[in-house]
Parts: structure tokens; C-alpha cells; sequence
């Protein structure tokens, strides 16, 4: 492998590790599922976040009163 192989890779194992690591801790202090959502997080990114944002903490939801 060379030098550059390697840190692409390292590089790779951080963005999973801080997205499950982010997705656990969210999920668990709003009462969701979080053993799911930090697993998923640790095996691909950028999906569970999509779907986290939007299934779980439901930002695309308009508030009551507004149009």
C-alpha cells in the first residue's frame, strides 16, 4: 500500500468512528434506538446521518402555525 492509500484510509476509520460515536450519544438522549444508530454509523457513511436527521429527529417537519 502506499503512504497515500493509508492515510485515506485512517482518515475513513475517523469519519466513521466520530459519526457512530455523534449518532449514539444523539440517539440515546432523545430516547431513540441508539445501539442501531451507532452500529449503522460505524459501517457507512454518509446515510445514517440522512436518515437520522431526517426519520429521527425530524427536521424537515414544519412547525405548528406556520404555512
Amino acid at each position: 500500500m502506499k503512504t497515500s492509500d493509508i492515510i485515506l484510509w485512517i482518515f475513513i476509520v475517523i469519519i466513521l468512528l466520530i459519526q457512530s460515536f455523534w449518532l449514539f450519544l444523539d440517539a440515546r438522549k432523545r430516547g431513540h434506538n441508539y445501539w442501531f444508530w451507532g452500529i449503522w454509523g460505524l459501517i457507512q457513511t454518509p446515510m445514517p446521518i440522512v436518515f437520522y436527521l431526517i426519520f429521527a429527529r425530524k427536521i424537515y417537519r414544519h412547525k405548528a402555525g406556520r404555512e
